[in-house]
């Protein structure tokens, strides 16, 4: 093996970022300062939000959004079943269901025709569908104008898991381009800056929306609940001194909320990621049409997911679809083989209605697009500091084991 390992996905830090950080380090805030403020309205002005809402992680943001929302026990939340685990375990931290959607097995993406099929089995259920949560796979948009005609011909808010897809444009409601964040169809938006995502804050997350209320409610509920606004006090006698002016201590908790905020470190460190974010894209985009053109003579035995019509991808991932039958090579080898010449790969992801939890709790389910999607998928290095020389080891390996 010649150079070093290639993981599939990585963060790009420079010096402007340590910059930033050590600032931080070097102030008076470190958790709740004015870099939090100002990464909301940097972030917000990016993606054409009217509200962005910093929060601990992309886990936090899905959580918290569901709250916004008022969902909880006796709903049901749509849910494709190709995603990471939290987009549906959010559900369950509010107490409602999850009522899993199949998805296109060559793009992983969930499509009207699998949401309105989802609903009618919670509708056999006996559940209350109230939300869809379009999941953009790999930094793919799902079918955005579909499913907001559905959800707005059956009274369902839509929030956008945006986890993998900053930067991202896709046509909106007028046919312009807008970004993915812009909550142009969607109540919310919500989004992940775990390392292996185009920006990282090490830990991170991010909520948009359009909409004041929701906005106030889940600055709320970021921090436990707590109102420092004297005009949203109801004991006023409590929060008025003598002189008739608030306390400068007095808070109040209308509600119960969670500590899910984000700190002035990694604030710091999101802004300075911001900046360089246009660059981050470019590299994405060049590495992933690199890769397709040199995987075209490998078809069909490899091919990229199938792309979705007008949309600008900001590719998180480079996911594959392999035919390890025709191969006679299950995926277990073949990323075996891939690691033991230095190459990293991933599966994205196991079908979870699959999992033993939620198995245990609604029984066995059939979604044949799923389980397509899972049987054939692969995800290859892609990363914003990734190497030409890098690609053509991983272009050479990966034709290797299939020409083999």
């Amino acid at each position: 093996m010649s150079g070093g390992f290639i993981p599939y996905g990585k963060q790009y830090l420079d010096e402007a970022d340590i910059e930033a950080v050590t600032q931080v380090l070097r102030g008076d805030w470190l958790t709740q300062g004015p870099q939090v403020g100002w990464f909301e309205l940097a972030f917000a002005a990016k993606v054409g939000a009217r509200h962005a809402i910093a929060c601990a992680n992309g886990t936090a943001a899905l959580h918290l959004a569901l709250l916004a929302l008022g969902i909880g026990p006796g709903d049901a939340v749509v849910v494709p079943s190709i995603t990471f685990l939290a987009s549906a375990n959010a559900a369950r931290y509010v107490g409602a269901e999850v009522a899993f959607a199949d998805v296109d097995p060559q793009t992983g993406l969930m499509r009207r025709a699998d949401a309105e099929a989802a609903i009618a089995r919670a509708a056999a259920q006996g559940w209350r569908v109230r939300t869809i949560i379009p999941v953009h796979l790999a930094g793919q948009p799902a079918e955005m104008a579909g499913l907001a005609d559905l959800a707005a011909e059956r009274g369902l808010a839509l929030v956008e898991d945006a986890c993998h897809a900053i930067g991202t444009r896709l046509p909106g409601g007028d046919g312009a381009m807008v970004e993915v964040g812009a909550c142009d169809r969607a109540a919310m938006a919500c989004f992940s800056f775990h390392p292996v995502k185009t920006l990282a804050t090490g830990e991170g997350g991010m909520v948009t929306t359009n909409d004041d209320a929701l906005a106030a409610r889940l600055r709320r509920l970021v921090s436990h609940g707590m109102v420092r606004d004297a005009s949203a006090f109801q004991d006023g006698a409590a929060a008025t001194g003598a002189d008739g002016k608030p306390n400068p201590w007095y808070y109040e908790m209308p509600e119960i909320g969670f500590n899910y905020r984000m700190t002035d470190i990694q604030a710091a460190l999101g802004r300075s990621q911001l900046d360089k974010l246009a660059h981050f894209l470019t590299a994405r985009r060049r590495l992933v049409a690199l890769y397709d053109a040199a995987f075209a003579p490998l078809a069909p035995r490899l091919l990229p997911v199938a792309r979705v019509a007008g949309a600008e991808p900001g590719w998180h991932l480079y996911p594959v679809r392999l035919d390890f039958a025709a191969l006679g090579l299950d995926r277990s080898a073949f990323m075996a083989r891939l690691r033991a010449l230095g190459i990293g790969s991933q599966v994205h992801y196991i079908p979870v209605h699959r999992q033993p939890y939620y198995q245990q709790r609604y029984g066995a389910l059939e979604l044949a697009g799923a389980a397509g999607w899972y049987d054939q998928c692969l995800s290859l290095p892609l990363y914003a500091g990734m190497s030409l020389a890098d690609l053509d080891r991983v272009v050479a390996a990966v034709s290797g084991i299939i020409l083999d």
